[in-house]
């Protein structure tokens, strides 16, 4: 088993995208890049902690690669958007993507550059590509919070 940390906006959306992929175990949301020891929504919130609201992965590495969750991530949201994703706006909508390993850190660096180079976004992109801290998990009533209100079979 290995895991993931993802930073792509509002995490109730992202965490749903991917929850639903084969080799994915678990998903948690949370937040990651702070400051503060076992932040809270409502902290995360007012913009002053340095986290970002973030998807935690469990995954199989011989189900699902590393590069085929980085592409997930990349079609997830704009990454061309500097702290912010549609009208969520702050630096803890950010899109980052945090790596657990140097193959992982590599991995997102070259998946990025070949985004750029691929002429898909006007604009450059934006995603922070930062090395893994603490995770914090988010609240319980976070955690598959569209799937709790029947909104899980969306696509985000």
């Amino acid at each position: 088993m290995a895991k993931a940390t993802f930073g792509a906006g509002c995490f109730w959306g992202v965490e749903e995208t991917f929850r639903k992929i084969p080799g994915v175990l678990d998903t948690a949301v949370g937040y990651m890049g702070g400051t503060k020891d076992q932040p809270t929504y409502e902290e995360v919130c007012t913009d002053t902690t340095g986290h970002a609201e973030v998807v935690h992965l469990e995954y199989d590495p011989e189900q699902v690669t590393y590069e085929q969750l980085l592409q997930v991530f990349w079609d997830s949201h704009d990454p061309t958007q500097l702290n912010r994703q549609g009208p969520d706006v702050g630096t803890q909508y950010r899109s980052v993507i945090f790596w657990h390993t140097e193959e992982q850190k590599e991995a997102a660096e070259r998946s990025k550059a070949e985004l750029e180079r691929s002429g898909r976004f006007k604009d450059p992109i934006a995603t922070e590509i930062t090395p893994a801290s603490t995770f914090w998990r988010a609240e319980e009533y976070h955690q598959r919070y569209l799937q709790k209100r029947g909104l899980g079979s969306c696509s985000l």
